[in-house]
């Protein structure tokens, strides 16, 4: 199966590809730096990872 590397848009096998969904070690580096660099953003609030809202120390910033 073909697919497309979402980086440079070439056309790369899928089976036996190390770097997939990428067609090479090159695109892989470049995706996982734009991660790092803050260019993508995955859009949502940031939640306490309790589960719990803010303590009433933290939106009582007096």
């Amino acid at each position: 199966m073909k697919i497309k590397c979402p980086i440079c848009k070439q056309k790369t096998d899928w089976q036996d590809n190390p770097y997939r969904p990428f067609c090479s070690e090159r695109c892989k580096l470049i995706d996982l730096g734009s991660w790092a660099s803050e260019e993508y953003k995955i859009e949502g609030r940031l939640e306490d990872e309790s589960g719990r809202g803010p303590s009433e120390k933290e939106t009582n910033n007096d």
